[in-house]
């Protein structure tokens, strides 16, 4: 299995177009020890030929242009075989609606981040030039689903979606009510038996989540936040990181804590907020966070399981 990190950054990416935090403005002077980052979508592939895509952030179509795996081969083309929407966020969402110009794409998603994307939402019909232009495929927890094409028999990569504590989308909150399938994680597997744990948000830790992922040959875990008042301190924004369905990785009850005894062959955060002080490359919970055996994702990262 070939993994790509086509974008490793929470929503708004590194640096955030409106932040004067001092990762952003350390990042813009050339003043910390820091790289960019655009928003998190990950692009798998289990024959080196079709993709698949894990969310599909705002920046999709810089992130194709830098991975020439995924330039098209023909007039008319694409290797994306299809695209995995893990919620409903717009940081995770946003950039099918840049891949609108007459070619047919693939969706999955669970009915719930399905029905909040397409109900009610007028730009949806830029994805319907032509009849099929998207066909959806419904995710359901624990049950295996082919990735890169609709035929088992002739599909690479297989997931499982494992439901995650989350929460409606911001521009739904109030409007939808909270389902248990609003957000998953992926186990997803090759021909060879090998296996990703794709967690990219999460606001917790199931026995179920635990379950999934140990004896993974790797896992790319929600490393949005480092503390849980990691906003609102700074007085940035006046939310705590378990409103916004995120589990911090610092603490006693951090990610960082509770993932130590898994069984996992590599692990990386993806999905990292601006005011991260891992993106610091030489801050002491970038130490901690090495030490522990794990790596913070960046751009173009690739792994090949």
């Amino acid at each position: 299995m070939l993994i790509r990190i086509l974008g490793a950054a929470a929503g708004g990416g590194f640096p955030q177009w409106n932040c004067g935090c001092p990762n952003c403005d350390g990042l813009r002077r050339g003043t910390i020890r820091a790289r960019p980052r655009s928003q998190v979508t990950i692009a798998l592939s289990g024959d080196a030929d079709r993709w698949v895509l894990v969310n599909c952030g705002p920046e999709i179509r810089a992130q194709i242009e830098a991975f020439p795996a995924l330039w098209p081969r023909a007039p008319r083309h694409s290797p994306i075989a299809a695209i995995v929407l893990t919620c409903g966020d717009l940081d995770h969402t946003l950039g099918l609606l840049s891949l609108r110009e007459n070619h047919p794409l693939t969706v999955l998603a669970t009915e719930t981040v399905r029905h909040g994307f397409v109900e009610g939402n007028a730009l949806y019909r830029t994805l319907e030039r032509f009849p099929g232009q998207v066909t959806w495929r419904t995710l359901v927890a624990g049950l295996e689903v082919p990735l890169d094409h609709p035929d088992p028999a002739r599909a690479a990569l297989f997931a499982t979606p494992v439901p995650v504590p989350g929460k409606p989308p911001v521009h739904l909150e109030g409007r939808a009510p909270a389902r248990e399938d609003q957000a998953v994680g992926l186990i997803v597997r090759d021909l060879q038996g090998r296996r990703l744990a794709a967690f990219p948000g999460a606001g917790g830790i199931t026995p179920a989540m635990r379950a999934a992922i140990d004896g993974a040959d790797a896992l790319l875990f929600d490393g949005t936040f480092w503390s849980e008042d990691e906003l609102a301190k700074p007085g940035l924004m006046d939310r705590r990181a378990a409103e916004m369905a995120h589990l911090p990785i610092g603490g006693k009850a951090g990610s960082l804590a509770r993932l130590a005894d898994l069984a996992v062959a590599r692990k990386l955060f993806v999905h990292i907020n601006n005011t991260n002080p891992i993106l610091r490359e030489d801050s002491a919970e970038r130490a901690r966070v090495e030490a522990a055996g794990w790596t913070v994702a960046e751009d173009g990262m690739e792994i090949a399981l």
